[in-house]
């Protein structure tokens, strides 16, 4: 398919990725799974990236990164996602943390973690995605609309549930919900912008994803990666005054 990536285009890092696994099957060890909340806990915002060519998408996650952001999602939906999210983990491996979004089955779990993606993000919560991944120790955020599936994926083993769409109510529902459901730990993504990731912050959220407020589609079409970067600045300027997470264990 189009949208992914032959893994012979990424293979010489193929067994360098694999070698952090205890098997062929992708898992992580115990303490792989924790370094990742931890770091999710640490920085709190997720540039989340999907472009219509595969020329933009370097640039567009490269000027995100010079303006701040130490946690990078690739979707599939981005042409040679999967080579990109490569290159990026290799070049920031141990710095920014790289993983891979827009799964829709195991098998796009297991060739996002083949490409070296240290998270798995889906769109919608797909069980049998959240169980392959709590079985290898493989951080799952599955997409969720309601307080249901929020908990529904909690219960299936998703340490983080990404609350997608947006909602009525934005910070205010997540405060509500997080209060009445004190074990989830939930990551709006859309309808968070620019300004209000740090109200999201600091009303229940454990983290955000910035989508296209930080990535500007006219900006991306004009070639003005500046002002992805100053886009970047300015939001974790706001999530960093949130502070850390204290992680739900």
């Amino acid at each position: 398919m189009a949208l992914r990536l032959s893994a012979s285009r990424f293979a010489p890092r193929v067994a360098q990725f694999r070698a952090m696994s205890t098997g062929l099957d992708y898992s992580r060890t115990p303490e792989n799974y924790e370094a990742v909340l931890d770091k999710f806990a640490q920085i709190r915002a997720c540039a989340v990236l999907r472009t219509a060519t595969s020329e933009a998408c370097p640039k567009a996650m490269q000027a995100a990164i010079d303006g701040g952001f130490k946690i990078a999602e690739f979707t599939l939906t981005t042409p040679d996602c999967l080579s990109h999210l490569s290159d990026f983990r290799a070049k920031y491996d141990g710095d920014v943390m790289v993983g891979c979004g827009t799964i829709m089955n195991t098998q796009d779990a297991a060739d996002a973690m083949e490409a070296g993606s240290e998270f798995i993000i889906t769109p919608v919560m797909i069980p049998e995605v959240i169980e392959w991944c709590a079985e290898r120790n493989i951080v799952c955020v599955p997409g969720c609309q309601t307080p249901t599936e929020l908990y529904n994926a909690y219960r299936h083993g998703a340490p983080l549930q990404k609350l997608f769409p947006g909602v009525a109510g934005g910070p205010m529902w997540v405060k509500a919900v997080s209060s009445a459901l004190p074990m989830l730990s939930i990551n709006p993504t859309s309808g968070v912008d620019l300004d209000n990731a740090g109200d999201f912050l600091r009303n229940g959220a454990a983290s955000v994803g910035l989508v296209a407020p930080l990535f500007d589609p006219e900006a991306i079409a004009k070639g003005d990666f500046d002002q992805i970067a100053q886009n970047a600045a300015k939001v974790m300027g706001n999530v960093r005054e949130a502070g850390p997470y204290q992680r739900k264990k």
